[in-house]
């Protein structure tokens, strides 16, 4: 087995394209291109607000003095 080559490539994009039709293939793509943007927009929304907002529950840690 010699491996997957350009040529070969094209052939199975060129038979997805007939099968799927561009159209469909567009849609396809656009959909997939605008789930990625929202997923890095809700990742670093996510990181950028954990780092602004503190803990409001948050208390400071008090010292533990062990008597011997």
């Amino acid at each position: 087995m010699e491996g997957i080559s350009i040529a070969k490539l094209l052939i199975v994009g060129a038979l997805i394209v007939l099968l799927f039709g561009t159209n469909k293939l567009r849609s396809l793509g656009g959909d997939l291109g605008s789930a990625i943007k929202g997923f890095k927009k809700a990742m670093s929304e996510d990181d950028t607000s954990a780092k602004r907002t503190p803990a409001a529950d948050e208390k400071p840690v008090e010292q533990v003095v062990h008597k011997d």
